[in-house]
């Protein structure tokens, strides 16, 4: 009789969020792919137990947690080139994201992952376009960030962007970052509506301006420690459990954005939809950003993200 087959899925978001629900749809596909041969645990916000969501990725790496997902912004340091994917307007819209993701640019970016970590990349979910938000005041212009201290992900593309807009930029873990927000030690943060909810932002901050000037990746990483020990069909139904999770989160993610705007509306947020003029203003600001990611990463890499 073969021996059963452990198998712990880990996050960092409420278990009714998309990526919550999406590690519900692999631990199906995985069900139903290798039957009773598997006993999966899912720990779907591994801040509710004190822990870091940065933990995650230790986990997996060691071998302690089969799959996590988690934002490419927390890997770029140990991957540079997942930077790419959190250069401010790099991607038009989400089908022109995606579109990367799976192609050439995913694959290159995966590639390179599995090279310098001990993460096996699956596959890459949405975390929608980050937008601005703070507790002081209506943001129309990059004058208007002068002085915010804002509260971002680990990541030098988006530390360079705030700080060309006159902000401060302050980086660091997600519990960390939302204490300071609840402390007031920081004034402004900027997430996708899901996130801004999610964490309880939108009781702190009443002023979002959609910014959109960052494209948010959530890449599904499994343990290569453990797939290594994996039969070629297992690690298949493993991959074709995330790719049909992929399909859904993102599908999910696209219409709960959509939703929370509108709750957001009527409970009140001030939500700031730019003119044309001034999203050109932000833009601007931004391209000194992006003349350093050229010089950083080189034509070819960036070469993937035009279509």
């Amino acid at each position: 009789m073969n021996e059963v087959r452990r198998i712990r899925l880990g996050g960092y978001a409420p278990r009714d969020s998309t990526h919550g629900q999406a590690l519900d749809r692999i631990a199906e596909g995985l069900r139903r792919g290798l039957g009773g041969r598997v006993e999966i645990g899912l720990d779907y916000n591994i801040m509710d137990r004190g822990r870091p969501a940065s933990a995650l990725l230790d986990e997996v790496e060691s071998g302690e947690l089969t799959l996590c997902y988690f934002s490419t912004s927390y890997l770029a340091d140990r991957v540079p080139a997942l930077a790419v994917v959190d250069l401010p307007y790099i991607f038009r819209d989400l089908d022109h994201a995606h579109g990367c993701l799976d192609g050439k640019l995913g694959a290159v970016l995966s590639e390179r992952t599995g090279a310098g970590t001990g993460l096996v990349a699956l596959g890459y979910w949405d975390n929608g376009f980050r937008h601005l938000s703070n507790r002081s005041r209506e943001v129309s212009s990059p004058a208007d960030c002068q002085g915010l201290r804002v509260r971002l992900q680990p990541n030098w593309a988006h530390e360079e962007l705030f700080r060309a807009l006159g902000s401060e930029p302050v980086s660091n873990d997600l519990a960390a970052g939302i204490a300071m927000l609840r402390d007031g030690e920081l004034d402004a943060q900027e997430n996708p509506f899901a996130n801004f909810v999610a964490y309880g932002i939108h009781e702190l901050h009443p002023y979002v301006t959609l910014t959109g000037h960052v494209y948010g990746a959530r890449g599904v990483y499994a343990s290569a420690r453990q797939l290594a020990e994996w039969p070629d069909a297992d690690r298949d139904v493993l991959q074709a459990s995330v790719r049909a999770a992929v399909v859904e989160q993102r599908a999910t993610a696209a219409r709960v954005e959509v939703e929370l705007r509108e709750w957001l509306a009527a409970r009140g947020t001030k939500i700031r939809e730019l003119t044309e003029a001034e999203d050109a203003a932000f833009r601007a600001a931004a391209q000194p950003v992006r003349e350093a990611a050229a010089r950083r990463f080189g034509a070819d890499l960036l070469d993937l993200t035009v279509g």
